[in-house]
């Protein structure tokens, strides 16, 4: 009975081992891939000035303050100032008995620019972040999509799709949409796997981790040119940052937990995906300026755990000057759309959601426009050895030549 048993132990112990095995060698590839990304980014190719400062934030963050989160301020703040981050665009949950967007984070702490804004629904069932928040959050949800942006937008306010899969009123103004959503990406990953990799993986690297798995939005990016085809609007990458995933053992809503494993700090949350906004020289940072840029749809939104991304331009150069991405620019004889990335990429530029034109391995690409249209740039790393359908590195707000 003895040797039956130790034989049943020997296996289950040779079955547990065999299990891990995949995902110890899935742990290994990270950190080669790490590595690649450290080399590379040590031959980062020097921004040359072009009239703009680019600042580096995040979109989409919640506390407990609007529930579906346990995030406090104190380690957003933490979190937010150890990434060096210029700015986070707090989207908090609205409530009926207060002003979420009041009570968060408003103003500088530390190096960080907070803008309390709100996500909101509208009687259509669709649903926005708007920047900066309002008192009248919560009763938004009784009006029409078209009402709701129209009020928004005469008090000097952006509105921004969230979830755009669910979306209904697509014929709304609003400003920007949000073609990719941690969270929403989050689910779609096999649990399993996940698992695995945050026993093995996340403690060393837990933001690309994360990053590597991510694969393209395409049916949002098509939902997207289908709307910048009619009028110009911006395109981001939501946080969507709760800090609420996780398991405890014992403990209480205090936050003191005998065991806390919380896979979804804000740390690693605002490492994965991010936003650079572009603002004139000697155009200080402030909340009026920030939300200018993103009327203006001056960003471009960038997976930033594979490497900083700060440097990347997309321009329209012609006699009458250099015009940014976001822009409306009339299209004139010499007209050339031009990307420039701070180490090798392959550049895909769309016209109107087609592929347009494409080069690899380049830090600067030039392509001649062949007409009026919408045209955007992705940035690929097919250094990191990521599969053909995985994240592109960039994506740009379009340039609408007219």
């Amino acid at each position: 009975m003895k040797k039956i048993l130790k034989r049943i132990l020997l296996v289950l112990l040779a079955v547990l081992v065999a299990v891990q095995v995949p995902f110890i060698y899935r742990r290994y590839e990270t950190g080669k891939r790490a590595s690649a990304i450290a080399d590379m980014q040590a031959k980062r190719v020097e921004h040359q000035p072009d009239g703009f400062r680019e600042y580096r934030g995040i979109i989409h963050a919640h506390t407990s303050l609007g529930g579906h989160s346990t995030g406090g301020f104190d380690e957003l703040i933490k979190a937010a100032n150890d990434d060096s981050l210029d700015f986070v665009l707090m989207t908090e949950h609205w409530s009926d008995e207060y002003d979420t967007s009041a009570l968060t984070l408003n103003g500088t702490y530390g190096k960080t620019l907070f803008i309390g804004g709100n996500e909101i629904d509208t009687a259509d069932s669709d649903r926005f972040l708007m920047l900066p928040g309002s008192a009248d959050a919560a009763g938004l949800r009784r009006e029409k999509t078209d009402a709701v942006i129209q009020k928004l937008h005469g008090e000097g306010r952006v509105v921004m799709v969230t979830y755009p899969e669910t979306l209904k009123t697509w014929s709304a103004d609003f400003d920007g949409i949000e073609v990719l959503n941690l969270k929403t990406a989050a689910k779609q990953l096999s649990w399993l796997v996940a698992l695995g990799d945050v026993i093995w993986t996340a403690p060393a690297y837990p933001e690309l981790m994360f990053a590597q798995q991510l694969r393209r939005p395409t049916e949002n990016m098509t939902r997207f040119d289908e709307a910048a085809k009619r009028r110009p609007v911006g395109l981001f990458f939501g946080s969507d940052a709760h800090s609420n995933i996780g398991i405890h053992l014992f403990g209480d809503d205090a936050g003191h937990r005998f065991i806390n494993i919380k896979v979804d700090p804000y740390k690693t949350d605002f490492g994965i995906v991010q936003l650079h906004v572009l603002l004139a020289d000697g155009t200080p940072l402030t909340r009026g300026s920030l939300i200018d840029a993103l009327r203006a749809r001056h960003y471009f939104a960038s997976v930033e755990a594979f490497g900083n991304s700060a440097g990347f331009r997309f321009q329209a150069v012609s006699s009458a000057g250099t015009q940014a991405m976001g822009d409306e620019v009339k299209l004139v004889d010499g007209v050339t759309l031009r990307a420039t990335a701070p180490v090798p990429v392959r550049f895909v530029v769309y016209k109107d959601g087609v592929k347009f034109a494409e080069q690899a391995a380049a830090t600067e690409f030039t392509a001649k426009p062949d007409g009026p249209g919408e045209y955007r740039v992705e940035a690929y790393l097919d250094q990191l050895g990521l599969e053909a359908d995985r994240m592109p590195w960039i994506m740009s707000s379009p340039i609408y030549l007219r």
